[in-house]
Parts: C-alpha cells; structure tokens; sequence
C-alpha cells in the first residue's frame, strides 16, 4: 500500500464531507425516495441540486499525495479523485445511489451489463474453479460463461435454476460462484432466489444473479440471500435507450475486491456522460415501473384472450408456472411479457410491416414498447445449444419462438390497439 494513503484518505474525507448532501434526521428514508436523494452531492459553488457531470479525465492532486499505481491500495474510493478510469465523481454518485436501491454496503460500475458480468465472473473465478450458471440467462453472459472461460481453465455448468435438485446435483467440491438471472431472458423462467442463496452457503460459494428485467422496483436479491446483484444499467434503470451501463452491488469487501481487479485491470469505465444520463433515468424508477408494470398486466391479458396469440407468459398472470413465487419475490411484475403465435416468422414480417405504435426491434427496458422474435431454432444455435430435458424445459416456455414484448409509457389502450391490428 502506498505510504501516502492516510494522508490521500484525509483529504478525500474532506472533499466528501464540503460536497455530500447533509442527511435528514429522523427514520430512515423510503427507496422511492433514494432513488431520487441517495448519493446525490450539491454542487458547493453554485448550490445545483442536479448532479454534475465531471468530465476531466484528471484532478488536481498535491504533488507526492498521488498513487501512481492501483497495486496494493485496498479501496480506491477512499482515495480523492485521481484519474477518471479509477473513479469519477458523477460515476461515483451513481454507484452510491444503485447501492442505496439495492441495500448494498457499494457497487462498481461499468461501461455496460456484460462488463459487469465479466468484472464479477474474472474476479470470483480462477483456473480451476468451477460456476454453476443458469442454462437460460442473457446471451452474452451465457456465452461468456460457457465459450470463452473454459479457455481459461474454469469448469462450467449449465442447469435450469428453477430446479433445485439439478442445481443441487451440480456443485462440486471446486465451486466458487452459483450465477443466476430471475425473471430469466427471454423466457421469464423464475429462480427462487432464497432457496440457491441457501445451497450456495451449504457449499461455500458466492451467488450473484443478474437482476436487469426485475430492477430494484421488483425484487431485492440481496435481501434474500444473494451475494452479488448485477444490472444492465442501459435497460429498465437508465429506462430512455439513450445510454449504456452496468453495475454490480454487493458487501464492500466483494465490491472492493472486483473494483481492484476488474474495475482497475478490464478497463470498462463508465462515462461521466453516460452516468448522469442513468441518474436522470433513476430518478423516474419507481413511477416508471409501476405504470410499465400495470400497463404490462393489462396487454397480458388482453393478449391471453386474442385470437391471434397461442399463449403468453407474464409473472403476473395466474397461468405463469411460477406464479406463486412471483407473488413471493416480486413487488411489480415487471415490464416485459412473451407471446407465441401460429407461424412465428411470418408473424415477424407481418408485425415488422404493420405496428405503428410499438417498435419492432431488439433490447428492451426503454420508454417505448419494443418488440421481437426469438425463434427457439436460431437460439438454440447461436447460443444456448440446449438438449434432451433442458431443451424440452425452453419449449415448455418458448415453443418454436417467442415474440418478447418491452412495455413502455405510452397510452396502454393505443399498445393495445396496435398490437391488435397487427396480429389479424
């Protein structure tokens, strides 16, 4: 560790306390409210309650109080702002306020989700480790875990985290992380998250689970047992399409630990930019998510009821398998549902040609309704390579094919009308 930290802690100790914003008295605060306050620092020049973006790559420092190096320093936040690749004052903001959302004691973000993922996967795993990782979850994360870390000499297993004894059946005495994603993309398959916390510390293992599709609206995983929660901050938390990001929250010494390696050696740094664009997204969170979610609920079952549509998936429907656990471990249902309908290709073209409202195209999570197919053939090739049982397990979810449906804010009764004139 450098000689000079206590004396680097000291001046960053007097920076945050001439700009955090002095905290109420009183009970503690509502997350709806966090997501508007946590982290926030008022600017001591001109008194702006927005945040600011702080663009400079670098800060001035006295001269001999600058670590050249990040070796050795256990925990780069209590140093002042040096160079923006280790920490930035906007993006530093925006960590406080994920983990106040989360009940984290920290969090690290990141250029986008995946980075967020790699950070946590190359910091928890070594040669000769073993993750057990859900068989559905982001393609990304699917193909990082089961394509490029076996090159790198760690074990993985693939299982449906809805069944606990294959879950079980799959540690070894090797494993270090159980990853996992609930609801799952895009089958909105359910993991109950209190129940592989609970196999995980049998084990000795660590859990994260990326939570992007339920965000800290619906569900807290840490609350529950998980020691890692990782969002795609560029989806339902950024919630305007408009800029990429990532996190992962956890206990500090997780955090510290993957902001050392990862967040040091990866080089994924989160944008000044891009972080106050997701603040500004944040701060809409809750409101955002409830109207999606409610506006979500009523598509299902008007969805459920087409003539059109074979069926469709939707924690909220009573249909879902799941839906039990869904009551449990979800606040809101989220705002994405999947439908199946006769001739899915077809069907693509046909919605592609005709929907005037909702927006044919890949990602999810914006301020407009998005949609897509997801032909189970195609997906099945170019990343999940599912067989026998856990091939089976998709179908029993996706068919030949699922169009996933992103709600947004618009009016739910224009969502509604054009879907339906554009499945006749």
């Amino acid at each position: 560790m450098p000689s000079n930290l206590s004396s680097l802690m000291a001046m960053a100790d007097g920076r945050n306390q001439a700009m955090a914003r002095p905290q109420a008295a009183g009970p503690a605060l509502d997350r709806e409210t966090l997501a508007l306050d946590a982290g926030l620092e008022i600017d001591p020049a001109t008194k702006a309650i927005a945040p600011n973006i702080s663009m400079s790559v670098n800060n001035l420092l006295v001269p001999g109080d600058g670590a050249f190096s990040a070796d050795g320093v256990e925990d780069l936040t209590a140093l002042p702002f040096l160079y923006a690749r280790w920490t930035n004052p906007t993006v530093r903001q925006l960590e406080q306020r994920m983990a106040a959302l989360e009940g984290a004691d920290d969090a690290l973000a990141t250029a986008t989700g995946l980075a967020a993922i790699a950070a946590t996967f190359l910091t928890c795993l070594k040669k000769g480790d073993h993750l057990v990782v859900s068989d559905v979850c982001y393609a990304g994360a699917n193909e990082l875990a089961r394509r490029i870390l076996p090159d790198y000499g760690i074990e993985v297993t693939a299982v449906n985290m809805s069944r606990l004894d294959e879950v079980a059946a799959a540690f070894r005495p090797n494993t270090r992380l159980v990853h996992c994603e609930s609801p799952c993309n895009p089958i909105l398959r359910l993991t109950d998250l209190s129940a592989v916390a609970a196999l995980a510390r049998q084990h000795g293992a660590l859990v994260s689970v990326d939570s992007t599709l339920a965000t800290p609206v619906a569900t807290r995983p840490l609350a529950l047992g998980v020691d890692l929660v990782i969002h795609s901050l560029t989806k339902f938390i950024n919630g305007h399409g408009d800029a990429l990001g990532g996190v992962v929250c956890g206990r500090k010494d997780l955090i510290e630990k993957i902001r050392s390696r990862a967040g040091v050696y990866l080089g994924a740094s989160l944008s000044a930019q891009n972080a106050w664009l997701i603040m500004r997204g944040i701060d809409t969170l809750f409101p955002r998510l409830k109207a999606i979610s409610e506006s979500a609920m009523r598509i299902a079952r008007f969805l459920s009821d087409h003539p059109g549509v074979g069926s469709v998936t939707y924690p909220g429907l009573e249909t879902h398998p799941q839906h039990a656990l869904a009551r449990r471990q979800m606040n809101a249902f989220g705002g994405i549902l999947t439908f199946q309908t006769h001739d899915p290709r077809g069907m693509a073209k046909q919605l592609a040609d005709r929907l005037r409202v909702v927006h044919y195209a890949f990602s999810l999570g914006h301020q407009r309704s998005i949609v897509v197919l997801l032909d189970t053939n195609e997906m099945m090739k170019s990343t999940y390579g599912l067989q026998g049982a856990q091939l089976d397990d998709y179908r029993a979810f996706a068919g030949d094919g699922v169009f996933r449906l992103s709600v947004g804010l618009e009016f739910v009764e224009d969502i509604i009308a054009d879907l339906d004139q554009a499945l006749r």
